[in-house]
């Protein structure tokens, strides 16, 4: 077997996790695979002789690769953010390969990537490296150009970030997570009746523009007309997941782990009493999202 064979042998065996860590730090599966391909290209180039551990050769140069697509990825964001209209909820951008990308996010969690995504390069990849993948801060340092100290700052800094800093008390969050999961499923399966039932008799839907088909925001009031709203909603429901929305539990839609959606619930004795639905880029920025436990 000559050298180039027993490369992309080896490279294959490790084209998996490689694909794990790059789909984690970047939230794509087409980003992820251009990072593997990257890497790749980038190990054909070297003299493998003088690579004395492979796997950990190929992790630090996959989380560089990320780590500048991340940066590139942060200067377009306003115009990325701009371009998700409401049509876009309904029809998520196209990827490679949607089943593939379902399983990956499914793996990880909706509200994970979404959260995620709302770190800086530097902590993201700290904290994939060493929360999901076991990655030592000794080794993570010197991928990003940080002492081991500074690493283990960085995904402690993710950390609290991931879990949300709410003081509201566990048993609250507790309740509040049992209706949110009542009325998710409910709506996923298109059941009327148990939508009413989770919902006040007063309830009140608040949609912005950007929410809804029409161009001014919504209003819906009562029992009845929320459930059948989000009974038609029953598609939307489905690639949704309960996070953490400012401290208490809502839902988040993110497609492809592209956060479109937000509903945001107010529940007072075991019932929704208000929702409101955040589509509108600036909004869905300003919201302060963690994932819950």
């Amino acid at each position: 077997m000559n050298e180039g064979t027993w490369l992309a042998e080896r490279f294959d065996a490790q084209r998996g996790r490689l694909r794990g860590v790059a789909f984690r730090m970047l939230g794509s599966l087409s980003e992820a695979e251009d990072a593997v391909q990257e890497t790749w290209l980038r190990l054909d180039r070297t003299n493998s002789e003088g690579l004395q551990n492979l796997d950990a050769w190929l992790t630090t140069v996959i989380t560089r690769v990320c780590l500048n697509m991340l940066r590139s990825r942060r200067t377009r964001r306003e115009e990325s953010l701009e371009l998700q209209t409401s049509d876009q909820v309904a029809q998520p951008d196209e990827v490679g390969d949607p089943e593939q990308e379902a399983v990956l996010a499914d793996s990880v969690g909706t509200a994970m990537l979404v959260v995620l995504d709302t770190l800086s390069p530097a902590e993201r990849l700290a904290f994939v490296l060493h929360d999901m993948f076991a990655v030592p801060f000794d080794e993570i340092g010197p991928m990003i150009h940080r002492t081991p100290t500074a690493a283990r700052q960085l995904a402690s800094r993710a950390r609290r970030r991931v879990k949300g800093g709410t003081t509201a008390r566990e048993a609250d969050v507790a309740r509040q997570r049992s209706v949110v999961e009542a009325f998710l499923a409910a709506s996923r399966s298109g059941d009327l009746e148990a939508l009413v039932a989770v919902l006040d008799p007063d309830v009140v839907l608040h949609a912005d523009r950007q929410a809804g088909p029409t161009p001014e925001p919504i209003v819906i009031r009562g029992a009845h007309h929320v459930a059948r709203g989000a009974r038609l909603a029953s598609e939307r429901a489905k690639s949704s997941e309960p996070a953490l929305v400012n401290g208490a539990v809502g839902l988040v839609m993110a497609p492809g782990g592209r956060l479109s959606l937000v509903l945001a619930f107010t529940v007072a004795n075991g019932k929704v009493t208000e929702i409101d639905v955040i589509a509108d880029p600036d909004r869905l920025q300003s919201l302060d999202l963690a994932v819950l436990e």
